[in-house]
Protein backbone atom coordinates (compact mmCIF):
# COMPACT_ATOMS: atom_id res chain seq x y z
CA UNK A 1 0.00 0.00 0.00
CA UNK A 2 1.57 3.33 -1.25
CA UNK A 3 1.35 5.96 1.58
CA UNK A 4 -0.95 8.47 1.58
CA UNK A 5 0.32 11.78 2.26
CA UNK A 6 -1.45 13.88 5.20
CA UNK A 7 -4.79 16.42 3.53
CA UNK A 8 -4.55 19.88 6.08
CA UNK A 9 -6.85 19.87 9.22
CA UNK A 10 -9.25 22.54 7.20
CA UNK A 11 -9.51 19.60 4.49
CA UNK A 12 -10.19 16.89 7.50
CA UNK A 13 -12.46 18.58 9.51
CA UNK A 14 -15.58 16.97 7.69
CA UNK A 15 -14.63 14.02 7.89
CA UNK A 16 -13.41 14.35 12.01
CA UNK A 17 -15.60 14.00 14.68
CA UNK A 18 -14.78 15.81 18.20
CA UNK A 19 -15.60 14.64 21.48
CA UNK A 20 -18.26 16.38 23.04
CA UNK A 21 -16.85 18.66 26.35
CA UNK A 22 -18.17 17.14 28.82
CA UNK A 23 -19.29 13.92 27.38
CA UNK A 24 -22.51 13.76 25.93
CA UNK A 25 -24.37 10.96 23.81
CA UNK A 26 -24.00 11.82 20.13
CA UNK A 27 -26.97 12.18 17.84
CA UNK A 28 -26.04 10.85 14.46
CA UNK A 29 -28.84 11.97 12.77
CA UNK A 30 -26.96 15.31 13.17
CA UNK A 31 -23.59 14.34 12.48
CA UNK A 32 -24.77 12.51 9.36
CA UNK A 33 -27.65 14.56 8.40
CA UNK A 34 -29.74 11.53 7.65
CA UNK A 35 -31.09 8.65 9.51
CA UNK A 36 -29.04 5.84 8.40
CA UNK A 37 -28.10 2.79 10.53
CA UNK A 38 -24.58 3.46 12.20
CA UNK A 39 -21.70 0.50 12.88
CA UNK A 40 -18.64 1.70 14.89
CA UNK A 41 -15.08 0.23 14.72
CA UNK A 42 -12.44 0.58 17.89
CA UNK A 43 -9.00 0.83 16.38
CA UNK A 44 -9.05 1.48 13.52
CA UNK A 45 -5.34 1.91 12.49
CA UNK A 46 -4.91 2.70 8.60
CA UNK A 47 -8.47 2.31 8.00
CA UNK A 48 -8.97 -0.49 5.77
CA UNK A 49 -11.62 -1.62 7.18
CA UNK A 50 -13.75 1.70 7.17
CA UNK A 51 -12.35 2.36 3.68
CA UNK A 52 -13.91 -0.85 2.25
CA UNK A 53 -16.86 -0.74 3.97
CA UNK A 54 -18.17 2.75 3.60
CA UNK A 55 -17.68 2.10 -0.22
CA UNK A 56 -19.46 -1.10 0.32
CA UNK A 57 -22.48 0.38 1.97
CA UNK A 58 -22.72 3.84 1.40
CA UNK A 59 -26.38 3.79 3.27
CA UNK A 60 -24.64 2.83 6.59
CA UNK A 61 -22.90 5.41 8.73
CA UNK A 62 -19.14 4.03 9.92
CA UNK A 63 -17.63 6.00 12.81
CA UNK A 64 -13.84 4.72 13.54
CA UNK A 65 -12.32 5.53 16.72
CA UNK A 66 -8.61 5.54 17.16
CA UNK A 67 -6.65 6.57 20.25
CA UNK A 68 -3.23 7.26 18.40
CA UNK A 69 -3.48 10.85 16.64
CA UNK A 70 -1.38 9.92 13.72
CA UNK A 71 -3.54 6.95 12.74
CA UNK A 72 -6.98 8.66 12.69
CA UNK A 73 -5.62 11.88 10.72
CA UNK A 74 -4.12 8.98 8.08
CA UNK A 75 -7.40 7.53 8.13
CA UNK A 76 -9.55 10.59 7.52
CA UNK A 77 -7.21 11.49 4.68
CA UNK A 78 -7.75 8.29 3.15
CA UNK A 79 -11.64 8.73 3.06
CA UNK A 80 -11.41 12.51 2.39
CA UNK A 81 -9.53 11.82 -0.54
CA UNK A 82 -12.26 9.74 -1.65
CA UNK A 83 -15.07 12.06 -0.69
CA UNK A 84 -16.86 9.40 2.06
CA UNK A 85 -19.14 11.64 3.50
CA UNK A 86 -20.89 7.96 5.59
CA UNK A 87 -17.44 8.11 7.46
CA UNK A 88 -16.53 10.20 10.63
CA UNK A 89 -12.80 9.93 12.65
CA UNK A 90 -12.80 10.23 16.18
CA UNK A 91 -8.90 10.55 18.01
CA UNK A 92 -10.51 9.17 21.20
CA UNK A 93 -9.75 6.58 23.80
CA UNK A 94 -12.70 3.68 22.61
CA UNK A 95 -13.56 2.81 26.18
CA UNK A 96 -14.32 6.37 27.24
CA UNK A 97 -15.57 7.15 23.65
CA UNK A 98 -18.57 4.41 23.87
CA UNK A 99 -19.51 5.08 27.57
CA UNK A 100 -19.75 8.77 27.74
CA UNK A 101 -20.72 9.71 23.72
CA UNK A 102 -22.41 6.76 22.62
CA UNK A 103 -25.65 6.46 23.05
CA UNK A 104 -27.98 2.91 24.42
CA UNK A 105 -29.02 0.94 21.41
CA UNK A 106 -27.77 3.37 18.94
CA UNK A 107 -25.66 1.10 16.65
CA UNK A 108 -26.40 -1.78 14.59
CA UNK A 109 -22.99 -3.06 15.04
CA UNK A 110 -19.70 -2.83 16.70
CA UNK A 111 -16.48 -4.34 14.97
CA UNK A 112 -13.39 -4.93 17.31
CA UNK A 113 -10.33 -5.88 14.83
CA UNK A 114 -7.23 -7.05 15.87
CA UNK A 115 -6.77 -5.49 19.02
CA UNK A 116 -3.22 -4.74 20.67
CA UNK A 117 -2.88 -7.91 22.31
CA UNK A 118 -0.36 -6.10 25.22
CA UNK A 119 1.63 -9.16 25.37
CA UNK A 120 3.53 -8.36 28.73
CA UNK A 121 1.35 -9.56 31.70
CA UNK A 122 1.72 -6.21 33.73
CA UNK A 123 0.48 -4.64 30.75
CA UNK A 124 -2.88 -6.89 30.34
CA UNK A 125 -4.64 -4.47 32.05
CA UNK A 126 -4.68 -2.27 29.01
CA UNK A 127 -6.27 -4.71 26.65
CA UNK A 128 -9.47 -2.89 25.22
CA UNK A 129 -11.35 -6.25 26.21
CA UNK A 130 -12.54 -6.27 29.67
CA UNK A 131 -15.96 -7.16 31.48
CA UNK A 132 -16.63 -3.68 31.10
CA UNK A 133 -16.20 -2.78 27.17
CA UNK A 134 -18.25 -5.77 26.47
CA UNK A 135 -21.34 -4.63 28.83
CA UNK A 136 -20.58 -1.11 26.73
CA UNK A 137 -20.78 -2.79 23.53
CA UNK A 138 -23.93 -4.92 24.35
CA UNK A 139 -25.40 -1.36 25.69
CA UNK A 140 -24.42 0.55 22.60
CA UNK A 141 -25.89 -2.15 20.54
CA UNK A 142 -29.75 -1.92 19.31
CA UNK A 143 -31.66 -5.48 19.47
CA UNK A 144 -30.27 -7.32 17.00
CA UNK A 145 -27.24 -5.79 16.44
CA UNK A 146 -23.43 -7.31 16.04
CA UNK A 147 -20.09 -7.26 17.79
CA UNK A 148 -17.64 -8.34 15.16
CA UNK A 149 -14.40 -9.15 16.61
CA UNK A 150 -11.34 -11.00 15.08
CA UNK A 151 -7.59 -11.42 16.13
CA UNK A 152 -4.50 -13.18 15.17
CA UNK A 153 -3.63 -14.02 18.88
CA UNK A 154 -5.11 -17.28 19.99
CA UNK A 155 -4.89 -16.37 23.51
CA UNK A 156 -6.40 -13.17 23.53
CA UNK A 157 -9.28 -14.47 21.74
CA UNK A 158 -9.47 -16.80 24.00
CA UNK A 159 -9.65 -14.16 26.82
CA UNK A 160 -12.12 -12.27 24.47
CA UNK A 161 -14.51 -15.62 24.64
CA UNK A 162 -14.26 -15.94 28.37
CA UNK A 163 -15.14 -12.10 29.24
CA UNK A 164 -17.65 -11.94 26.47
CA UNK A 165 -19.78 -15.23 27.80
CA UNK A 166 -20.30 -13.68 31.07
CA UNK A 167 -22.11 -10.41 29.38
CA UNK A 168 -25.51 -11.68 29.30
CA UNK A 169 -26.84 -9.35 26.72
CA UNK A 170 -25.06 -11.17 24.20
CA UNK A 171 -25.37 -13.77 22.54
CA UNK A 172 -22.71 -16.10 20.38
CA UNK A 173 -23.58 -16.43 16.43
CA UNK A 174 -21.90 -18.43 14.68
CA UNK A 175 -18.73 -16.89 12.81
CA UNK A 176 -18.76 -15.47 9.61
CA UNK A 177 -16.89 -17.86 6.62
CA UNK A 178 -13.06 -16.93 5.97
CA UNK A 179 -13.10 -16.63 2.10
CA UNK A 180 -10.59 -15.52 -0.28
CA UNK A 181 -9.62 -12.18 -1.18
CA UNK A 182 -10.72 -10.55 -4.54
CA UNK A 183 -8.11 -8.21 -4.94
CA UNK A 184 -4.81 -7.67 -2.95
CA UNK A 185 -6.30 -5.15 -0.08
CA UNK A 186 -9.66 -7.23 -0.11
CA UNK A 187 -8.98 -7.83 3.93
CA UNK A 188 -10.75 -6.72 7.01
CA UNK A 189 -7.45 -4.81 8.36
CA UNK A 190 -3.72 -4.54 7.49
CA UNK A 191 -3.21 -6.70 10.18
CA UNK A 192 -5.47 -9.37 8.83
CA UNK A 193 -4.25 -8.89 5.61
CA UNK A 194 -0.19 -9.22 6.89
CA UNK A 195 -1.56 -12.37 9.13
CA UNK A 196 -3.18 -14.31 6.34
CA UNK A 197 -0.21 -13.46 3.21
CA UNK A 198 2.24 -15.08 5.87
CA UNK A 199 -0.15 -18.17 6.56
CA UNK A 200 -0.98 -17.08 10.27
CA UNK A 201 -4.51 -18.16 11.46
CA UNK A 202 -7.49 -15.13 11.72
CA UNK A 203 -9.71 -16.40 14.92
CA UNK A 204 -13.08 -14.32 14.37
CA UNK A 205 -15.85 -14.32 16.65
CA UNK A 206 -20.07 -12.75 16.27
CA UNK A 207 -22.11 -11.58 18.72
CA UNK A 208 -25.29 -10.83 18.81
CA UNK A 209 -27.25 -8.22 20.84
CA UNK A 210 -30.51 -9.98 22.39
CA UNK A 211 -33.12 -8.92 21.58
CA UNK A 212 -35.61 -8.34 24.77
CA UNK A 213 -33.46 -6.47 27.67
CA UNK A 214 -32.18 -8.89 30.53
Amino acid sequence: MRKSARLPLEELEPFLLATPDPPAPIDWATVFHNDHPVELEVGCGKGLFLLNASLACPDVNFVGVEIVRKYALFTATRIAKRGLRNVRMVCADAGRFLTGCVATASLRAVHVYFPDPWWKKRHHKRRVFTAAFAAQCARVLRPGGHLHVATDVAEYFAVMGEVLAQQKGLSPLPPPEMKGPEHPMDYLTNFERKARLQGQPVYRALYERALTSE
